[in-house]
């Protein structure tokens, strides 16, 4: 089968595609025919090494894919070959096949593409455990988004909104804010040509917002930290501007509010069962029309390091998604 490959960390663009040899599954693991697969940020990170999970060389990265079961290993029953899945591999989806622990492969619905499923699990299933597990987001309360055109951030905007918030979204460009207007954001910040702090101070009345998604990091994190309401929730989603920024605890002593870590990964391992059950929700909610995932650009695989690197640049809007045959 084909493969990206890394194998030794480095640049995007030192990735190659190659034959190998196909996975067998072990206990407890399904093998998919891989069929689609999102594209995220921390793909890219992993092949620099700069990502806490950093697997044995050569590696093919890929968090997440789409495809059809082809066969199980020992003890698995709740899968079976022939079936329609998204499956969590923490790397490997960039090839033909994938094995992938039962834990974490799901069912999809029949109305869902495969290029559609491919981007689907990593940025809503982190959305929701922030917003739901994590923030607590409760109805009428304000949710502002921070790269809210990105993958995670688009899923965010959907995701507050259906969960009955007032939701702020906050990108880059014209371009950015069109499209979560269109998901469903109630006002949109142009943080490229306004003072993102003081147009929350002016949209919140100020009162400021409830919880903060925060994805991107940097420069914006203490003036959004500043920005939380009474008892407000700031969101570590990820640091998709490169720098950790360091916060003042003194900022979250004065508004009784809290600095939150969003690690939807490792609450998988944690909690198996209640991330089963929130992915079957999300579905759900997919399935009837509450969401509307975005893949803005499809790639084959052999054009799967371009598309790592346009995630990297952070010019992607919604998600892109690798594709088993060219689009």
């Amino acid at each position: 089968m084909k493969a990206l490959l890394c194998k030794a960390f480095g640049p995007v663009d030192t990735l190659v595609v190659e034959d190998v040899a196909a996975p067998a599954p072990g206990p407890g693991e399904v093998l998919i025919e891989v069929h689609a697969a999102g594209v995220n940020f921390p793909d890219g990170l992993m092949v620099q090494g700069k990502y806490q999970l950093k697997p044995a060389f050569p590696f093919s990265p890929g968090l997440e894919g789409a495809g059809i079961v082809r066969a199980v290993g020992e003890g698995v029953t709740s899968i079976v070959p022939g079936t329609r899945v998204i499956g969590f591999p923490g790397h490997g989806a960039f090839a033909g096949e994938m094995v992938v622990p039962a834990t974490k492969v799901f069912p999809i619905p029949d109305s869902m593409n495969f290029a559609t499923a491919g981007g689907f699990l990593i940025t809503y299933a982190t959305s929701f455990h922030a917003l739901r597990d994590r923030a607590v987001l409760k109805p009428g309360e304000t949710l502002l988004v921070l790269g809210a055109a990105g993958g995670v951030g688009l899923a965010a905007v959907e995701l507050g909104k259906a969960m009955g918030a007032r939701v702020i979204a906050a990108a880059s460009s014209t371009e950015k804010l069109a499209l979560v207007r269109d998901h469903g954001a109630d006002v949109g910040i142009n943080y490229a040509t306004e003072d993102l702090r003081c147009r929350v101070k002016e949209i919140t009345a100020g009162k400021g917002v409830d919880v903060i998604y925060d994805p991107v990091g940097g420069d914006y994190a203490e003036p959004m930290v500043r920005s939380l309401a009474w008892g407000g929730r700031y969101l570590v989603i990820g640091f998709a501007a490169g720098d950790i920024p360091r916060i003042a605890t003194n900022l979250l002593l004065l508004k009784s509010a809290s600095l939150v870590g969003v690690f939807w990964g490792a609450s998988v391992e944690v909690d198996p069962e209640h991330n089963a059950r929130n992915v079957a929700t999300l579905l759900e909610w997919c399935a009837v029309g509450r969401l509307r995932p975005y893949v803005s650009q499809t790639y084959p695989l052999s054009q799967a390091a371009t598309a790592i690197a346009h995630v990297m640049e952070r010019k992607a809007l919604g998600k892109v998604v690798i594709v088993r045959d060219a689009p």
